[in-house]
């Protein structure tokens, strides 16, 4: 083969190459509820633990109610008494190249406090 030609495979498996690897280290966030705190955790599709993170808490009409960041063990606790969860809440977390997020909805909330 002549340069030319290994050039464009070279650079079309560049492009099929791409999309896979910026996959496979998608941030995964889960969130759990209790009667007394939403605590998050986040960590990457390969398992890894996120480390550093911001994470903002947003109410059911998209009002950011506070911000705080991950622990090193990729964990945040958000106490239910310093925000209004009344119309749910949208945790958002941003790791400076990935972010994701989880929603608590009103009826998650309840659920948990056996309301």
């Amino acid at each position: 083969m002549d340069r030319p030609v290994i050039r464009a495979l070279s650079t079309a498996a560049l492009l099929v190459a791409a999309p896979i690897g910026a996959a496979a280290h998608q941030l995964v966030v889960f969130a759990s509820v209790d009667c007394e705190a939403v605590t998050v955790e986040a960590k990457f599709s390969s398992g890894r633990i996120a480390q550093k993170g911001d994470v903002r808490v947003l109410d059911g009409e998209n009002t950011l109610l506070t911000e705080t960041t991950l622990e090193t063990n990729g964990t945040a606790t958000i106490p239910l008494a310093s925000v209004d969860h009344s119309t749910g809440l949208l945790i958002e977390v941003d790791t400076g190249g990935h972010d994701n997020y989880w929603i608590v909805t009103p009826e998650d909330i309840a659920r948990n406090c056996g309301s």
